[in-house]
Order: structure tokens, then sequence, then C-alpha cells
């Protein structure tokens, strides 16, 4: 005789179900909600290393884009590379592509299908710029046409919305007068300036031509610790360190006279993330608000020291720009209004931070000069 009561595995109860003894459907098992996928090119940059960090935080997978090179240039990156047969702690992956290469950078969107890409990657060595403009030009400015074009083909063709960041710069004002806002004329003093405008247009056409949720982030200067070395503000502080420990003696410079709007690297990257968190696309100064010369930065982190920087800085015509930029410096009330973002390490704390990871690094490079490994008279 056949039971009246239904087998346990034909329905589950559930501790909701009521008392007369009716069972509850049965309940699916939750599925893992999907994690976020950007893609950014030149993560293995000052700014990529930070916003990796950031949407790692963030609970992102982050793929980064890297160029083939017979040295590693990860080092940014190296306190967060899990190996990829680690699967389930490998959030951040690299793949080898260029923005010279169109091919490269569509078959890793087509093939990752990223929420949010990041194009940060450029030859962003302004004096550089004026040596190798050609080179700066296509990876600048038709570098980011390229990625572009990659993201509007591969959204087109799988009908997933994919938003796109802009890394531009405030080098795009140029000689025009501070306060720079969104609504400044660009005028370039440079061939990476005048690259970065072409990206600026590039992504501004491709949002208005075909719809694209694309952003253009203008960012005035932010340094940090992982700034390059040939950039004036960590040479100025890695010079420091090495005077401090009396590894060097003299420091070149070019204009000292020039004002620039420094802000921290590590809380820039928080706006470009916002950027792409709204409803609608659009285009934001990202700045301090203030100006300091190069001048006042050499006071600043050589006071720190307890030394003056007119002991040791000599001026070498070398390093003045075919055409200056004199003074730059943000209005960024759009963006603390609209993004809700503001900069959370102000200039001296800036420069403090700097000095003493350059400090300590020249200390460790001591150790090696005195056990003989290295040549302390490479720098005079």
């Amino acid at each position: 005789m056949a039971s009246s009561e239904p087998s346990r595995d034909s329905a589950t109860a559930t501790a909701g179900s009521e008392s007369n003894g009716s069972l509850a459907p049965s309940i699916p098992a939750a599925v893992p909600e999907r994690r976020k996928v950007a893609l950014i090119t030149g993560i293995t940059g000052q700014d990529g290393s930070y916003l990796t960090e950031f949407l790692l935080r963030k609970g992102y997978e982050v793929h980064g884009l890297i160029r083939r090179s017979s040295n590693f240039n990860t080092a940014r990156l190296d306190h967060l590379y899990v190996d990829p047969h680690n699967s389930a702690k490998a959030r951040m992956k690299l793949h080898y592509a260029d923005l010279s290469d169109a091919s490269s950078l569509r078959r890793w969107v087509d093939s990752l299908l990223p929420d949010e890409v990041y194009n940060l990657a450029a030859q962003s060595h302004v004096a550089v710029s004026f040596e190798i403009p050609d080179y700066t030009a296509d990876v600048v400015g038709t570098g980011a046409l390229r990625l572009l074009e990659a993201v509007r083909s591969s959204s087109a063709s799988s009908g997933k919305p994919i938003r796109y960041y802009q890394a531009g710069s405030s080098e795009m004002f140029g000689s025009t007068p501070p306060p720079q806002s969104e609504s400044s004329p660009f005028h370039p003093r440079s061939p990476y300036a005048a690259a970065k405008v072409a990206a600026h247009w590039y992504t501004v056409n491709y949002r208005e031509a075909y719809g694209l949720f694309a952003c253009n982030g203008i960012l005035f200067n932010h340094e940090s610790p992982r700034r390059g070395e040939n950039f004036v503000t960590r040479k100025i502080t890695r010079a420091v360190g090495r005077i401090h420990v009396g590894l060097q003696t003299k420091l070149f410079l070019g204009n000292l006279s020039a004002a620039r709007d420094w802000g921290f690297a590590g809380d820039y990257v928080e706006a470009m993330w916002l950027m792409l968190q709204q409803e609608e696309p659009g285009d934001y100064v990202v700045a301090t608000e203030e100006s300091h010369t190069v001048q006042e930065f050499l006071e600043a982190a050589f006071g720190y020291v307890g030394l003056d920087w007119k002991d040791h800085v000599v001026i070498d015509k070398r390093y003045f720009r075919p055409a200056e930029v004199d003074s730059l410096k943000g209005n960024s009330s759009k963006t603390r209004k609209l993004l809700g973002w503001k900069p959370k390490v102000g200039f001296k704390d800036l420069v403090k931070m700097m000095v003493d990871h350059d400090v300590d690094l020249a200390k460790r490079e001591k150790v090696l000069v005195d056990a003989g490994y290295i040549d302390a008279q490479q720098q005079p």
C-alpha cells in the first residue's frame, strides 16, 4: 500500500513551514554573485598598481595588459601577484598586449568581456615626448583610439555594455591660465600633451557617436613613492635620501619656478573608479586645488631631513623643455560635487611620505655600497 506521506526527497521543508504540516517549495541554492571584471592598460605603472589594489579590495577580478620586455617590469605589482595556477586566489592576471597592436587589444577585450576598461598606458614623460614624438603620438593618441574601437566593436557584437575610462592629463591645458576646469580650453605645449588631447576627443566622439559609456579623467599631477625616478618629484626625493646617507652630493634640475597641483596617486584612483559608477558618463577634473613650485617641493623635501636644498641643487639647462608649462592648478568642484570625491593626502604629507620611503631605500642601498657590491660614484 502506498504511503500518503511525501518522500523525503520530493520536497524540502524549511524553518518557515507552517504549523499545519504543509511543506514550503524547495529553495534553490544561492548562486555566487559574479565578480566584476576590470581590464587595465598600464597596470605596471604607478596608477595601475594603486588602481589594482583598490579594485581588488572592491572584490573585482583584475586583468592587466603588459608589454613584453627582456626584464621584468612588474615590481609595483609583486606584492599582489598570485600564481595563476592557484585559481582560487589569483584575482589579478597579466596578459601580453600593446596599444600599438590593435589585434591584441581586440583579442583580450573579446575574450575577457570586462565590465570596465581603464586606459592608463602611455609614454607619459613630457620631456621624453620631445625626443620620440612619433612613438608618443602613436601610443598615447592612436593607441586610445584602437582601444576605444576594440571596446565598441566587442560590446556591439556581444551585447554587453562595457564602461571605458580614459586617463587624461593636466598637461593638456598647457598655457591656459589657472585655475583649469572641465570647460577650460586646451593649449598643449608638448607632443605628449597634444596626444592626450587627441585621446580626450576620441573618447568624447565615441561617447557621442556610439553611446559608449566613456569618461575622461583629467588628472592633475599625482605622485607617490611608486613614481618613476625620472619624474621631478621622485628625482628630488630619491636624491634627498641618497644625499642624507652620504651617497650623493648634487642634484641637477631645470625650471624651479614651474608650478604644479600635486596630489597623491592613491587618492586619485578612487576618482577614476567613481566616474564609471555614475548613471551617465562625463569628463572630470581631479585635483587638490593647491599649486606649488618645484622650488617649494625642494624646500619641503630637503627641509624634512634638515638639509638646505641650495647646497645641493645645480641648474642644468638640458632639463628645460622646448616649450614650458608655467602653472597648473585644477578646479575640481564638479568632481567633488557629483562624485563626492576629495583628496585625503595633503602636499606636506605627500612629500614626507616620499622622502621617508626614499631615505629607507638609500639606507639599504648604502649597505650594498659599503659591502662593495655597487659603486657609490655613479652619482656626483
